[in-house]
């Protein structure tokens, strides 16, 4: 699959469904949105590089894009959000279709879950960082790893709650009502959040950093800014499954 961008664009416009657009248009607005696709494969590529390279990855995107294009038509100043969400569900449902986590990582990040909850418990608050690497006897660079793990998966429980609802962006007045609505949800379970937990999200979502760079951004930890990631995640996705 690894190609320059002129193939890519080939590829994709002779793969996709019948077009909306003029595959001039097509092209042209491929062009002008492949930066977000480029922006969303960084930020995904730090978990997914050992499954897929970047190039692989910009190749779904792209994918993703042509997609968009041809659901939704000419675009308009809602577009990119619309787009950002699909390209990144079409990138992340290529990682589970390849069961990027393998079985032995899954069971220990469970493990290591469990430990952490039973050490809650004990304390009858969160365990710091230095509490949960002395009673798990992990390194550093493991308790990394986990707490990537975690914020990953957290990412793809709201990025599929989003994608699924904004499915009715199709044209006409009810996609139109839909999309309102998802986007006032969106906006309600973000006012839920405190200060820095709203800031971690709006810098992914609408900024599209990564993890790391948010982490650059706040001046914490790599360790911190997921432990921030998963809870403001977590506290968005049960406010938008309690209001599905």
């Amino acid at each position: 699959m690894n190609a320059n961008c002129a193939i890519d664009y080939d590829y994709a416009l002779g793969q996709a469904a019948p077009a909306l657009l003029r595959p001039e248009d097509e092209r042209k607005w491929l062009m002008q949105y492949l930066p977000l696709v480029k922006r969303i494969v960084s930020q995904l590529s730090l978990q997914a590089n050992q499954v897929l390279d970047r190039e692989d990855m910009e190749q779904i995107g792209l994918m993703g894009l042509l997609d968009c294009l041809r659901r939704y038509g000419e675009p308009d100043e809602g577009f990119g959000r619309y787009a950002a969400l699909r390209v990144r569900g079409a990138i992340l449902d290529e990682l589970r279709r390849q069961d990027w986590r393998p079985r032995q990582v899954r069971q220990q990040t469970h493990k290591i879950r469990d430990a952490i909850r039973q050490l809650a418990r004990q304390l009858g608050r969160t365990p710091s960082d230095e509490e949960i690497l002395a009673a798990t006897g992990l390194a550093e660079k493991d308790y990394q790893a986990f707490l990537q793990a975690e914020s990953c998966e957290a990412i793809e429980s709201l990025d599929e709650l989003l994608q699924n609802g904004h499915e009715a962006f199709a044209d006409g007045a009810q996609g139109v009502e839909e999309r309102v609505l998802k986007e006032r949800l969106l906006a309600q379970a973000l006012s839920r959040l405190d200060e820095r937990e709203r800031l971690v999200l709006t810098l992914y979502y609408q900024h599209d950093l990564s993890l790391k760079e948010i982490a650059l951004v706040l001046d914490v930890s790599d360790a911190r800014v997921c432990q921030l990631s998963k809870q403001a995640l977590n506290k968005a996705c049960r406010y938008l499954t309690e209001r599905a």
